[in-house]
């Protein structure tokens, strides 16, 4: 399994550093995320000044944009980066979409599926020549001139990665993609259950196996080694699985335990604006099925003992701002990419 890193900043002055440092300490992928700043940017940014670390988006929203103004920046980033690049979509809640976007919620799912058929339909157009002639229920493109061509480049299998938390996308994403951004709130249970299964239907019908895709996500971790510096990270932990936990969405992830009352809990609790009360409802029992608590020297084998087979990349989801400079993190960094 290899450890990845999110950004800390987004900061376009700032982030050569960081990506230069992210990169000498041996991290394999540095992912974007878009939240509160567009995805795509810092990552031409690290693309100019880094070699070797894998670039991704984890994730840029998928309907907030065409497919052909995602293939464009991935195509571009792709080449920047000689190769290095990885897409990842995911479709955002309704709320988002329709309120903080302003763009049209419908079918997830399915269009998902639509737009990662038509983003390689593009690519295929620019760097093989085929005419582009794609019409589907969602997205019809059938225009491209020369003049708006950017023409073929280096290395054109850009890997697509889509963010998946129920059946149906899990599916999507093992018949159209190369890999998934698995929800940081799993557990090796809802993996082995509904995710892996679902998964190897979709790429049984592409014709493809586990080997051909990848399963990548972040991992709620309590890392100290002292139990004071666990501690003062356990209720900020906690108040993340609240947060996500009250989403009604991913109530699957807590139904496979028995845990499904706790959502409509949690989510009343969470329109009062109640956050401790939501994370006091987090039971050790719970916290220990979603996150893992270790020592630095034994979190490397504590994340390989749990989900040896069902991931192949993590980063360590902390609800905190770590420290790059902690002289634990290089040891660790090195027992997973070694």
């Amino acid at each position: 399994m290899k450890l990845d890193i999110g950004m800390l900043s987004h900061d376009l002055k700032t982030l050569p550093d960081y990506a230069r440092k992210v990169e000498a300490m041996g991290y394999d992928c540095l992912w974007s995320a878009e939240t509160q700043h567009d995805p795509f940017l810092p990552l031409a940014v690290a693309a100019s000044v880094t070699e070797s670390v894998k670039l991704g988006t984890n994730i840029a929203t998928v309907f907030s944009r065409s497919p052909m103004i995602a293939a464009m920046i991935a195509w571009d980033l792709q080449k920047a980066s000689g190769g290095r690049f990885m897409l990842g979509l995911g479709t955002q809640v309704k709320a988002h979409n329709e309120r903080r976007f302003s763009v049209k919620f419908e079918s997830p799912g399915p269009k998902m599926a639509e737009a990662v058929r038509a983003i390689r339909a593009i690519w295929d157009c620019w760097q093989n020549g085929t005419k582009l002639n794609f019409k589907g229920q969602f997205y019809t493109f059938d225009v491209m001139t020369p003049f708006f061509n950017p023409g073929p480049i280096d290395h054109p299998d850009v890997p697509i990665y889509i963010a998946a938390v129920n059946a149906y996308m899990c599916g999507v994403a093992g018949e159209f993609c190369d890999g998934m951004h698995v929800h940081p709130f799993n557990s090796p249970k809802y993996l082995r259950e509904v995710v892996h299964p679902t998964v190897e239907a979709g790429l049984k019908k592409s014709g493809r196996s586990r080997k051909d895709f990848t399963y990548a996500t972040a991992s709620f971790v309590i890392v100290g080694d002292t139990e004071k510096e666990r501690r003062d990270q356990e209720l900020m932990v906690k108040q993340q699985i609240s947060f996500y936990a009250s989403t009604r969405t991913y109530q699957p992830v807590l139904d496979v335990h028995g845990w499904g009352g706790l959502s409509a809990q949690l989510h009343k609790k969470s329109v009062e604006g109640d956050w401790k009360g939501m994370a006091e409802l987090i039971t050790d029992e719970m916290l220990d099925t979603y996150a893992v608590t270790a020592t630095y020297d034994k979190l490397h084998d504590k994340i390989m003992e749990r989900y040896q087979g069902l991931l192949d990349r993590t980063s360590l989801y902390q609800p905190y701002q770590p420290n790059l400079g902690d002289p634990r993190l290089p040891a660790l960094v090195k027992q997973f990419n070694g």
